[in-house]
């Protein structure tokens, strides 16, 4: 058992989670595409309350109150993936896919920004906050020079909100200089650049690349999801939804766990007793992936 003060409410829900699975740890071999996709939805919720469960886990000696802005850049996405992971879920039991793919793209991005930050340094997470503000001093600008919303009930609400984030985070409007220069994105890099510093540029394309093409709400997701071609060539409205399979939570799980485990080495709480369900949760998938593969046909 961990021997820091690690706070033990997560500790019971992960046991009762876990629970369920002790007769048959592994599941190896399923007889039907059906009983697969029951299983994966069963097991796709058990894995968003895992990391939910693992965002609560909490050294007390290491962080006695909250999160500083050294940690707490990192455990906002933490939040964030479980949040829409299980939302992710909720259109999967609905049985439907296209709203699981709205999902898919934002999680991706979440997960692999939260890697990417934890295997990088203090200077990168300030930059990462910085980058934020973009937009918000453009607000503090557009004042300034005297717009028309600004002088507004709600154009002055914004304006407080961006003036007292800067002031807790000590910043002025000269402190920006390198983010400007950098075009506002993290160490200069396009998104494709961090996935790719962390996977293979293959996954990119099968994944990420195709849910952000050029023009959002692209030509190609209108022939996947909104219609239907006729044999003549013309093409009529589908106006129902499609079905969703494991295909579209499985290799979400690929990027979604390594955060969670770096999190945990990063606050000291790495113990055998908290990695155990994400290494649990890495074989499960992968013999999901490959049941479903198995049973799927061409």
């Amino acid at each position: 058992m961990f021997s820091l003060g690690v706070n033990h409410s997560s500790m019971d829900e992960l046991e009762a989670i876990f629970d369920k699975y002790r007769e048959r740890p592994l599941r190896w071999h399923f007889e039907t595409l059906e009983e697969i996709n029951q299983f994966a939805l069963c097991f796709d919720k058990d894995v968003a309350e895992i990391y939910d469960c693992l965002s609560r886990v909490k050294n007390t000696e290491r962080n006695p109150s909250g999160y500083t802005l050294d940690d707490a850049p990192i455990i906002g996405p933490l939040v964030r993936i479980w949040k829409l992971l299980k939302e992710t879920i909720r259109y999967h039991a609905e049985n439907n896919a296209e709203f699981v793919g709205i999902f898919q793209r934002t999680l991706i991005e979440t997960a692999v920004t939260a890697t990417y930050l934890l295997k990088r340094d203090a200077a990168v997470l300030e930059d990462y906050r910085k980058c934020s503000y973009k937009d918000r001093l453009r607000i503090l600008r557009d004042s300034k020079n005297g717009s028309e919303f600004s002088k507004t009930k709600a154009g002055q609400r914004l304006l407080r909100s961006v003036e007292e984030k800067m002031r807790f985070e000590g910043f002025s409007e000269n402190d920006f200089a390198e983010q400007k220069k950098n075009r506002w994105k993290l160490q200069g890099k396009d998104f494709f650049s961090i996935f790719t510093d962390l996977y293979n540029e293959q996954m990119y394309r099968c994944s990420f690349g195709m849910m952000s093409e050029s023009v959002h709400c692209s030509w190609n997701d209108s022939m996947d999801w909104c219609l239907q071609r006729n044999q003549d060539g013309t093409f009529s409205i589908y106006p129902f939804f499609h079905p969703a399979d494991i295909r579209y939570i499985t290799p979400l799980l690929v990027f979604c766990n390594e955060p969670y485990a770096l999190w945990l080495k990063r606050i000291g709480a790495d113990d055998r007793y908290f990695t155990v369900f994400l290494d649990w949760v890495e074989a499960q998938n992968q013999n999901l992936y490959r049941e479903f593969d198995r049973l799927y046909g061409e």
